[in-house]
């Protein structure tokens, strides 16, 4: 589904999908509200993906359709039961032979540590201020696995927030980052195709992309495709999209330099193309973001 189709289909799916109903939530709301419209505590992720959890092969730098957080026509997540004792999870991250550009350093570990484990916190030092993001490390214990170990390996710093969705371009309202070599500027064809190099299954599908909530974006119609980009939603009709994202995560410091950047505008990508296109690349914010730092705690 192309963004002009999203745009002129706002409330509705494919004839296989039903239509998510928009739910009404004030602002500020935390992970405990989120177990109230589909429950971040009620979503386990899944662990048992075939594929290499380790390896030093360095991915193909060719580039090929890039992640997005706009619907597309997977089908229903079905929610496996929450992990109850993060100690016995094995998490899977295999290569990703996509061709897809990659900056790769590594992959994560199988096991969680205990400093994993215990996270709480991912802060981001941006240039225009921090954004601190609440974690739900006993929902999608190897979404964020993958982010203490990116972080650790700097793999996030001086990069760019490359994609900005709006209501009036898109249909939704999202700001999304993650790709280590997006220029952000409009332009380059190539944005939003970039990631670690390996790929993750879904986790904890069922809660709604309701504002502040921060979820994984992945290629095209791929489930189970996860690398390093992530959206951070700044509406509540965010509600509207299907449920096939992973949700990590609820903003609770930031979300004004979020909604400062929306506010900003966006640079439409040249001929309309977004990263939903046969084209690539992306419509970028005029404000622009860049990622000093990303820190675990």
């Amino acid at each position: 589904m192309t963004d002009t189709d999203w745009q002129k289909q706002p409330a509705s799916r494919t004839a296989k999908r039903t239509t998510t109903p928009r739910v009404g939530l004030g602002l500020g709301v935390g992970l405990s509200m989120l177990a109230l419209i589909g429950g971040l505590a009620a979503c386990g992720g899944k662990n048992d993906a075939a594929g290499a959890g380790s390896g030093e092969e360095s991915p193909s730098a060719a580039p090929s359709a890039g992640p997005s957080a706009i619907p597309s026509e997977l089908a229903d997540p079905t929610p496996s039961a929450r992990p109850t004792d993060l100690r016995k999870i094995t998490c899977q991250y295999r290569k990703d032979d996509s061709g897809s550009p990659a900056k790769f350093v590594g992959y994560p570990p199988k096991k969680l540590s205990a400093k994993v484990i215990k996270a709480s916190k991912m802060t981001m030092r941006t240039n225009l201020g921090d954004i601190v993001i609440e974690l739900a490390t006993g929902d999608a214990p190897c979404t964020v696995n993958s982010f203490a170990f990116l972080a650790q390996k700097n793999f996030f710093d001086n990069t760019v927030c490359h994609r900005l969705a709006t209501l009036e371009t898109n249909g939704v309202g999202l700001l999304q980052c993650g790709d280590p070599q997006a220029k952000g500027d409009g332009k380059n064809p190539t944005d939003g195709t970039g990631g670690p190099g390996y790929l993750f299954d879904d986790e904890n599908l069922g809660p709604h992309y309701v504002r502040g909530v921060v979820f994984m974006a992945q290629g095209g119609e791929d489930a189970n495709s996860n690398g390093s980009q992530f959206a951070i939603s700044f509406t509540d009709e965010n509600a509207q999209l299907p449920q096939a994202y992973t949700p990590f995560g609820m903003v609770t410091k930031g979300l004004d330099i979020v909604d400062k950047i929306a506010k900003g505008g966006v640079i439409v990508f040249p001929d309309g193309g977004d990263i939903t296109s046969d084209e690539g690349g992306s419509n970028a914010p005029k404000t622009r973001i860049v990622i000093k730092d990303v820190r675990i705690s």
